[in-house]
């Protein structure tokens, strides 16, 4: 499985993931950074996306001349999980090289995250590794999801 951009994770433990498991999700998200492809705005950015089944799906920012058909690297790691069959997610770590700040996802990456529940964990990382962890409600509180269509 190596090189399609699915890993392998050794068995999860239940709710957020810890040690090992932790540490994995992590890594692959600065690995995903290095793959980058930011030629514009030289702002590399990886994300590694963790399943409810335990695997682990990157992706990194792929821009564009034409500056809006880019995407960002949390919706490229959701868009391949999705495109595998996986739509129940755990964790998601971001890696940027934003030095003393942690790196946030975009409003529209947010809300693409949103799109799949609001009960998993957003890992924020620095440059140097260190990190805090949100739950997505905190990213986008009072947020829009496919229930509310139902309500109309």
């Amino acid at each position: 499985m190596e090189g399609d951009g699915q890993h392998p994770v050794p068995p999860a433990l239940p709710g957020r993931p810890q040690g090992q498991h932790l540490q994995l999700l992590l890594r692959r998200s600065r690995e995903a950074k290095n793959c980058a492809y930011c030629p514009y705005s030289r702002f590399p950015v990886g994300a590694a996306l963790l399943t409810a089944g335990g695997e682990i799906f990157s992706g990194c920012n792929v821009e564009n001349a034409c500056y809006s058909l880019g995407v960002c690297a949390e919706r490229t790691a959701i868009q391949k999980a999705i495109s595998e069959g996986h739509t129940s997610f755990r964790a998601m770590a971001i890696a940027s090289d934003m030095g003393d700040h942690f790196i946030t996802p975009c409003g529209a990456c947010r809300q693409v995250m949103r799109e799949f529940g609001t009960d998993w964990d957003v890992y924020l990382t620095k440059a140097d590794g260190t990190y805090i962890v949100k739950r997505l409600e905190e990213l986008l509180p009072l947020s829009f999801g496919p229930e509310d269509l139902k309500k109309a």
